[in-house]
């Protein structure tokens, strides 16, 4: 009994492991799910549009957003620094980046009501009203 109560308490002294994220697209995206290389062609905006011409709008968390990093990292292996780099690169091609949104319920706010809209979110939230396209760690 002493030790289920010790072994107990360490479980509850040890932090929560950091959820991870889902990857969410408005009810029109005529996929299900995505690769994480469609993923990434989305965000580098090579993959423009969806199977049925929809245009692709995707929408990113803030620079400094540890959701953002997070995903900056599952997805293409750099930090946000690394790929506004990638950015300010593109820019002078007359690419511009995606949209931002400063929280999760703007990013889903957002994606629920842009047709074509594709965003990442704590996988914490309830993305009620979209689609869930993929989980990351």
């Amino acid at each position: 009994m002493r030790y289920l109560l010790l072994f107990l308490g360490l479980l509850l002294a040890v932090p929560a492991q950091a959820g991870g994220l889902v990857v969410i697209a408005s009810p029109q995206v005529s996929v299900d799910t995505i690769s994480v290389a469609e993923i990434a062609s989305i965000y580098t905006m090579k993959k423009t549009s969806w199977s049925n011409n929809m245009p692709v709008v995707p929408v990113n968390r803030e620079a400094n957003s540890a959701v953002r990093e997070k995903f900056s990292e599952a997805v293409f292996n750099l930090t946000p620094q690394e790929l506004a780099e990638y950015w300010n690169q593109l820019r002078f091609k007359g690419k511009l980046p995606p949209l931002i949104q400063t929280s999760d319920q703007a990013v889903l706010g957002f994606v629920r009501s842009v047709p074509g809209a594709v965003g990442y979110i704590d996988a914490a939230q309830v993305p009620a009203g979209v689609k869930v396209l993929m989980r990351l760690p």
